[in-house]
C-alpha cells in the first residue's frame, strides 16, 4: 500500500470483531481512506465494498475491492437499498450519515465502528467538537436497532487519542435460536 498510511496495522477493534464475519461476508468500509481495513479485510475473504472521496487512496483498491468513489457528505448516498454483514468505520464521524450507516447492516450483520471522542482536543486532532463523538454517542445511534455486543469509551495512549468504538448486531428473527457471539 502506498499513501500516508502505508504499512498501518489494522485497528485491534476491528480485528477483534471481525471475526464474526463469515468467509466471503458483503463488507462495507465505509470512508476507507488508503483501505487498511479494505486490504486486511479482502485478505481474510470478504467481498469489499470500499467507498471514499479521494480517487488519490481508492485508486490502489480496485483490485481488492469494489470501490465507490463518492462523497458522503456532500452528494447522496451512494448505497440506497444495499446492506452487507459487515460495516465498518473507523476515524470518521459525519453525524448526518448514522442513520444510513446503522440501515447498512443486514440482518445477522455487524456494525465495528472506531473514533474519536470529547477528550481528544487535549491530545490532538481532530480537536473539532463536530470531529468528536460525544458520551454514549454511538450507543444512541444503534438504539432499538442493533444490539450491543460491546462498547468502549475512554483514553488509549501510542499514539494518544479519546475513543469511543462499539460492536453491534442486527439479529436475526426473534424465532431462532440465541446466536453465540464470541467475545
Amino acid at each position: 500500500m502506498n499513501g500516508p498510511h502505508a504499512g498501518q496495522r489494522p485497528s485491534p477493534w476491528v480485528e477483534r470483531w471481525a471475526g464474526l464475519l463469515p468467509k466471503d461476508a458483503p463488507v462495507l468500509d465505509l470512508a476507507c481512506g488508503w483501505g487498511r481495513h479494505t486490504r486486511w479485510l479482502a485478505e481474510r475473504g470478504c467481498r469489499v465494498t470500499a467507498v471514499d472521496r479521494d480517487a488519490e487512496a481508492v485508486a490502489g483498491l480496485r483490485s481488492v475491492a469494489e470501490v465507490v468513489l463518492a462523497d458522503i457528505e456532500e452528494g447522496p448516498w451512494p448505497l440506497d437499498g444495499r446492506q452487507f454483514d459487515g460495516v465498518v468505520v473507523t476515524n470518521y464521524l459525519w453525524r448526518p450519515l448514522m442513520p444510513q450507516v446503522v440501515a447498512s447492516v443486514a440482518p445477522g450483520g455487524v456494525l465495528i465502528y472506531e473514533t474519536f471522542a470529547v477528550g481528544n482536543e487535549t491530545v490532538g486532532r481532530p480537536s473539532r467538537p463536530d470531529f468528536l463523538l460525544q458520551p454514549g454517542e454511538l450507543l444512541e445511534a444503534v438504539a432499538g436497532r442493533l444490539r450491543v455486543l460491546a462498547y468502549e469509551d475512554g483514553f488509549i495512549a501510542s499514539p494518544d487519542r479519546f475513543v469511543q468504538r462499539i460492536a453491534a448486531v442486527r439479529e436475526l428473527s426473534a424465532n431462532r435460536s440465541p446466536v453465540r457471539y464470541p467475545l
